[in-house]
């Protein structure tokens, strides 16, 4: 009865319950319609195959199916899903469903006996990976021809063809990427996305773990180098400059009133207080000369004394020797000596070498120290008493400056 002009899909099966011998019925290519309405259908109960492609047929279709019938095409017709526990046939062996409005793969709730399955040129985007647990007799699956999606989503599907040993027909050719437009003609077999890409709790793991490796490779930088130090010196260096700039008006705290400040370990006092300061302080040409013993205000923090008084010095002496870097106050010191240095674009540093100090001796905060110890001029304490004269001489010259 093909290719007419019938419209109820009830009242067709109501024409065929008297036939008791009716076994293949084809109503393709007509004008079929069931709204679902509340009086039941009845087909003859000897009706096997039932054809019913290319009508108007939708989702209620399912309502108004011959309970018996082992081979059903609903071929081309507009149906989107198929609702669960409405149809009951458990003799249902073959479906197609191609050609019409399917979001995703049927399952088999109501098909117990289902073996072929046909949903090719449908709307499907990402299939159930699910299917063949919830469809166990299904041998063989056409799902070809669909607007596949490829995402992460259908990595599990693409798996399932591999463990369904062969169920798929038309794999591979037929089963192509549409979405996204990077991956459009894609073969699925040819697809893969990386387990770190797909997996959400793997990806904030991996994340985690590295934001930990490199949280401590900067902490342990930070501690290795000393940054806090220097964080927390540079801070005290911008306080006292702002300290400096409220002022009183008449306070002239930054005008030179020293030759040189004489920064020293207290173990090398002696030399300084027997030997430098004897020297440099006596004779014609008056060396004026700032140390910390003397020259400190009382009432001031050491740190801003020491700012202080580098910075009301022309130049700034170190006596270097290996209980220079042994000492936390020489430090202090010597950076912001060197701050000053590059701030000022000055040339304001003297290195005394006092004894030879032992690369290893110097730790990892003091690179300052060795950079300038590689850079700069030092001039070494001759043992020699023949030699030293030339020493306090040079020493003279390299300070020479006119104070107001």
């Amino acid at each position: 009865l093909q290719k007419n002009k019938f419209e109820s899909l009830r009242k067709v099966s109501f024409m065929t319950s008297r036939m008791k011998s009716l076994r293949h019925l084809d109503m393709s290519s007509n004008l079929l319609r069931h709204d679902g309405a509340a009086a039941q259908c009845q087909w003859a109960e000897s009706l096997a195959e039932l054809d019913l492609s290319s009508n108007q047929l939708a989702d209620a279709v399912f309502e108004c199916l011959p309970v018996n019938v082992r081979k059903l095409s609903l071929r081309n017709n507009r149906i989107g899903n198929v609702p669960r526990g409405v149809a009951e046939l458990r003799s249902l062996q073959e479906l197609n469903l191609a050609s019409n409005r399917l979001a995703d793969l049927p399952g088999c709730s109501g098909f117990a006996s289902l073996q072929f399955l046909n949903v090719e040129m449908n709307s499907i985007l990402t299939p159930s990976a699910d299917f063949f647990q919830s469809c166990p007799r299904v041998r063989e699956l056409q799902a070809g021809h669909n607007p596949f999606k490829c995402s992460c989503e259908l990595q599990a599907f693409i798996r399932l063809e591999r463990r369904s040993g062969g169920k798929l027909f038309g794999w591979p050719a037929a089963y192509v990427c549409e979405y996204p437009e990077g991956s459009r003609g894609t073969e699925l077999k040819d697809f893969h996305l990386s387990p770190l890409a797909c997996n959400t709790t793997l990806l904030l793991v991996t994340a985690l773990l590295l934001t930990l490796l490199l949280v401590a490779a900067v902490a342990f930088l930070c501690i290795y180098l000393d940054v806090p130090w220097y964080v927390r010196m540079t801070w005290q260096w911008t306080q006292t400059k702002r300290r400096a700039r409220h002022d009183a008006p008449g306070d002239q705290g930054a005008a030179l009133q020293f030759h040189a400040f004489i920064s020293y370990s207290e173990r090398d006092s002696p030399w300084v207080k027997n030997e430098l300061i004897p020297n440099l302080e006596k004779g014609e040409g008056c060396v004026q000369l700032c140390q910390h013993e003397r020259n400190f205000i009382p009432g001031k923090s050491i740190v801003e004394n020491i700012i202080n008084c580098i910075e009301k010095s022309y130049k700034s002496i170190f006596v270097l020797s290996p209980n220079f870097v042994q000492s936390e106050w020489c430090h202090y010191e010597l950076y912001f000596a060197h701050h000053k240095l590059f701030s000022e674009n000055s040339d304001s540093l003297i290195l005394i070498l006092l004894e030879p100090i032992p690369p290893y001796l110097i730790p990892a905060r003091y690179h300052k120290l060795k950079a300038l110890m590689a850079k700069r001029t030092y001039v070494e304490w001759p043992k020699e008493r023949s030699k030293r004269a030339l020493f306090w001489a040079n020493l003279r010259a390299a300070i020479s400056i006119n104070l107001p």
